[in-house]
């Protein structure tokens, strides 16, 4: 039996728990079961989270779907994004794209915005930042974009740009 966690087959039977063989991988020292009853303990769960993340389920629709705690949904939603790291691009004097978009968090009292920077032909992400729109946040964003010596910057216009980004490469 291979272990769950590292994959090692340095693994030996370990005991019963509710009728069910444990294992205790010698390695990574971790204990384990061959077949879990809850779903949530299956190696897959995260998986499933993500992509019905991205298919746009609430946390709730998410704990039907896998019959599983809307609790244990959020915090594996925590574990999963904890493990999200900027994205790296390194490609200079390409054309970028520069947007904003408004969202709700709970009602609609709490406007939050998500501002993005993207590479205009492959549609890359190459910065982005949840929060307050405003010049202060704004500005670091620009300055990702800025050291890659970019041929164009699109903007909407947004009154805040044209202080940020040079002239001659704004557009």
């Amino acid at each position: 039996m291979n272990c769950t966690n590292c994959d090692s087959s340095n693994s030996i039977k370990k005991g019963l728990r509710n009728n069910r063989q444990r294992f205790y991988c010698k390695d990574c020292k971790n204990y384990f079961q061959e077949k879990y009853i809850y779903n949530a303990y299956k190696s897959d769960t995260n998986d499933f989270i993500i992509s019905l993340l991205k298919e746009s389920c609430s946390v709730r629709g998410i704990s039907r779907i896998l019959k599983i705690s809307k609790d244990t949904v959020q915090s594996r939603m925590l574990k999963i994004s904890r493990k999200i790291r900027a994205p790296y691009f390194n490609k200079f004097g390409c054309k970028f794209e520069v947007d904003e978009m408004r969202s709700y968090i709970g009602n609609k009292s709490n406007v939050t915005c998500l501002t993005y920077a993207l590479e205009r032909e492959t549609k890359s992400i190459i910065s982005f930042y949840v929060g307050r729109k405003s010049k202060e946040t704004i500005r670091p964003l620009i300055d990702k974009v800025l050291l890659l010596q970019p041929n164009r910057i699109y903007t909407d216009r947004l009154n805040i740009y044209p202080s940020l980004i040079p002239k001659e490469i704004h557009k």
